[in-house]
């Protein structure tokens, strides 16, 4: 609660003003029971009409000034609570987009999604509720028991007796719920990561017929979150029913109490019905205050579950820039190894190798062998566990992020695209580029019959990934979206698997091309992307088993030869 105040700031007033409106409600509507006792034993026990109006009319002016409070303070807390949530929820976007690829991995995409809506949407309702009845609902409750000392001191005893047991009830229920709705809360992770990998992954399994798998598992997470919220729920259900028990037995307590003491008249009928109402405000005023609990004790619970991913720091601090060495390889890897977070193995060991600018290095292995790993560290998504990477004889480690990555033009594995047009997409990789500049990375890319076979052109509309671009198209398009930047290094993971051989040559001249002669590391799996390299890294299992020329490496690559033969012979009989 108390990093939560630290986006409160901003919204000092609108935090004060909420609950002191709120407050101002509450003292005119503990006049009311006063005021109706004295039209009870004034003016309807004397028959004054006239005293029965005034004060009915003062009523009125207090329900009307009460509603107008009421309604600031709801305008105040609202405004305030959005804006807090706003500024949080910016906050943790942008602390997410600083993390590393492990922090990431580690946390999982459901968690985060579940972080930044439903849980960012309790902790808002928590703070407007809290801001309007926090304070205000404690107020009625203990300003109702002192005003009815003020009518009776031996009919408010009942009072002193009620409010403690009421206040034990309401935080035992509290106590116990508190953690069950984290674990409710973790449960709903659970249904919303199970959902996002079947929506993600549909065509696969309609492909194989597993729907009614998918379906038994899906319903089996959810049956247990079901469970568990209803268990809670139960809990949580105990606090209303008690609350009117005691609040009523009070009630009755008060009414023998009263009729005793207006039979020996030293209690008036006004007064019992001043006692009356206040007993009554009280109820209303502690089921509000429980139902609030509930809701805060669900907001604590979800804010713990944001902050736990704030507290999530990256392993990976930034350097300063990115400062070249004259005459250094563009990249180098110096006997270097990579473990991934809570892996048994290494995913890479010892892997050495310089690549000069301008050059090109094809890496080749078979799947699971380390290629994108290494492409990740180059980019430094990971930092390494073992050796060096150094880009422009600069150790990664000691570079800026941004400098390191804007020198690097990096087309994932994965080709992925976002909502918006062609040239919206093409202007990730340089914001300021011209349509001239646009125009040779579409080219280079052989993504110019792409862009001109749609309608629009440039201007065409793609929707979230890309999804109404064939693979081959959508790998073209995150090339040139790379070539925008004209970059100093160009990696390319596997990023031409859907393209056919002519259009796989096509790019892989017009690369060579390049009139800013990037260095190139190129991984793919065909023997074709990669023969022409300058050098060709051959991994296996993680470990460099050849490095060389393409005919260096068929005289003394085993490893190499096998895939050369396999490919050749499949071609062959192709």
């Amino acid at each position: 609660m108390k990093k939560l105040l630290i986006y409160l700031k901003e919204y000092r007033l609108q935090s004060v003003l909420g609950p002191l409106f709120k407050l101002l409600e509450a003292l005119l509507e503990l006049l009311v029971p006063l005021i109706m006792a004295a039209i009870i034993d004034t003016g309807v026990a004397r028959g004054d009409t006239g005293y029965i109006i005034r004060w009915s009319l003062v009523l009125v002016g207090l329900g009307a000034a009460g509603f107008a409070c009421s309604v600031t303070a709801q305008y105040f807390a609202a405004k305030a609570a959005t804006g807090v949530t706003a500024r949080l929820r910016h906050a943790l976007f942008e602390h997410i987009q600083s993390l590393d690829y492990a922090a990431l991995d580690s946390l999982g995409t459901a968690t985060l999604l579940t972080r930044m809506t439903s849980d960012m949407n309790q902790v808002q309702t928590g703070v407007n509720l809290a801001l309007r009845l926090l304070l205000r609902s404690p107020f009625v409750v203990f300003g109702a028991m002192v005003m009815a000392f003020t009518v009776d001191t031996r009919a408010a005893l009942v009072f002193a007796v009620a409010i403690p047991l009421l206040f034990a009830v309401v935080f035992a229920i509290l106590l116990t719920c508190t953690p069950l709705y984290k674990k409710v809360q973790g449960g709903l992770d659970g249904v919303l990561g199970a959902a996002r990998e079947n929506l993600e992954g549909v065509r696969v399994i309609r492909a194989f017929t597993m729907e009614p798998r998918e379906e038994r598992e899906f319903s089996e997470k959810n049956a247990a979150l079901e469970h568990m919220q209803r268990f809670v729920g139960r809990i949580s259900a105990l606090l209303n029913p008690v609350t009117y028990v005691i609040i009523n037995l009070a009630i009755v307590a008060i009414l023998r109490t009263g009729a005793v003491q207006v039979a020996s008249g030293t209690l008036t009928q006004g007064e019992v019905i001043a006692l009356y109402n206040y007993m009554s405000q009280i109820l209303v005023e502690l089921v509000k205050m429980a139902n609030l609990i509930l809701t805060i004790t669900k907001s604590l619970a979800c804010a713990k579950r944001i902050w736990q991913v704030l507290d999530v720091k990256s392993a990976m601090p930034d350097g300063a820039g990115l400062a070249a060495v004259p005459g250094a390889a563009a990249v180098e890897f110096q006997n270097v190894s990579f473990r991934y977070p809570g892996a048994s193995g290494d995913a890479l060991r010892h892997v050495s190798f310089a690549l000069p600018g301008g050059k090109t290095l094809g890496v080749i292995g078979g799947t699971g062998s380390g290629k994108s790993t290494l492409a990740s560290l180059v980019a430094r998504c990971y930092d390494a566990t073992g050796g060096t990477v150094k880009v422009f004889g600069a150790d990664v480690r000691d570079c800026g992020m941004d400098a390191l990555r804007n020198a690097i033009g990096f087309v994932p594995q994965k080709a992925q695209l976002f909502a918006g047009s062609i040239r919206e997409n093409l202007l990730w990789g340089d914001p300021e580029a011209s349509d001239e500049a646009i125009g040779e990375a579409i080219d280079a890319a052989q993504a110019r019959e792409v862009v001109e076979g749609k309608p629009g052109g440039l201007s065409y509309e793609l929707e979230a990934g890309g999804r109404n671009l064939s693979g081959g198209q959508r790998q073209r398009l995150t090339i040139a979206r790379a070539l925008v930047r004209r970059p100093k290094i160009l990696i390319l993971d596997d990023s031409a698997s859907a393209l056919d051989f002519a259009t796989d040559a096509a790019l892989r001249k017009a690369l060579r091309q390049l009139p800013y002669h990037p260095a190139a590391i190129v991984i793919s799996q065909r023997i074709s992307s990669v023969q022409f390299a300058d050098q060709i890294l051959v991994l296996d299992d993680g470990a460099p088993a050849g490095l060389g020329t393409h005919d260096e490496l068929l005289k003394s690559c085993p490893v190499y030869r096998e895939i050369f033969a396999s490919q050749n012979r499949k071609e062959h009989e192709a």
